[in-house]
């Protein structure tokens, strides 16, 4: 069966001959997090299946997970990729998401899922903010029409996610009754993952195939991802990211209000390095 009728858009719909290279292909930053991003988006199928082995006998959100939420993951890989081809041709994206790939496919485990399957739900909340805030940076801090399109799709796409995710952690939380406190911490421990592991092994290749002389010169990569990530953290949608991430904890109102300013001021640090 073909799910192309069920997908919100396609890549039939983007016109990259439209694509006013002048704009960006000048732009090593944008360059870093749109070819990063189509590394990781281009293995979601692996994660997948980690979640669909985790949540066993659980039919329906099997199915979504495997009719839906994979095939418009891995679209979002696939409009990246042709982007990016389109824009840097001169880039071997093969290459640098084969290595990529070897060094992600060993991390990306079943045993880093909660093993509750409510808190992993939590889980997955953080991650879809994550990514619907980083699609909002990006089409903030771009004016190229094509590319403004694609990540507004790609948002689009990952708030919807979040929706879809948050509706199945609201019934395994009345189903399995844990706490706010396991919440958090779940929370907590998903952020850090994602600081450490999907975006920076993902930038790494990158730069190891734009820069093999400079290959395992900690300092030379930092100040590459440094900037590429400072550049993503003046965009990113503070007050959208900080509500997406505390929604899972159904915290009384007036401490939600609280704490959402504050947490608005760092949250750049929430994702980023």
């Amino acid at each position: 069966m073909s799910y192309s009728h069920a997908l919100p858009w396609t890549l039939d719909s983007l016109d990259l001959s439209r694509i006013d290279v002048a704009r960006v292909r000048h732009d090593e930053d944008l360059f870093f997090l749109l070819c990063s991003s189509s590394f990781v988006e281009s293995g979601s199928d692996l994660y997948t299946q980690n979640l669909i082995d985790h949540f066993a006998g659980d039919q329906e959100l099997q199915t979504w997970l495997r009719q839906h939420w994979e095939h418009e993951e891995l679209q979002h890989g696939r409009a990246l990729t042709a982007y990016v081809r389109q824009v840097w041709p001169e880039f071997d994206w093969e290459r640098g998401f084969k290595a990529f790939w070897n060094e992600y496919g060993a991390v990306c485990t079943a045993e880093q899922l909660e093993s509750c399957r409510g808190l992993e739900l939590a889980a997955r909340c953080v991650v879809e903010t994550g990514t619907a805030s980083l699609y909002r940076a990006l089409h903030e801090l771009t004016d190229e029409p094509v590319l403004k399109q694609l990540t507004n799709h790609i948002k689009s796409d990952e708030v919807r996610h979040y929706k879809h995710f948050y509706q199945h952690y609201r019934l395994y939380r009345e189903r399995e009754g844990f706490g706010r406190y396991k919440v958090f911490r779940a929370i907590l421990r998903r952020v850090n993952e994602i600081k450490g592991e999907d975006s920076s092994i993902a930038l790494r290749h990158v730069f190891n195939q734009c820069y093999p002389q400079h290959q395992g010169n900690e300092t030379e990569f930092r100040r590459i991802s440094d900037r590429a990530q400072g550049l993503l953290r003046r965009h990113i949608p503070a007050a959208m990211t900080v509500k997406m991430l505390l929604k899972p904890l159904d915290l009384p109102t007036p401490l939600q209000n609280a704490l959402e300013k504050p947490l608005a001021r760092i949250t750049g640090k929430l994702f980023l390095h």
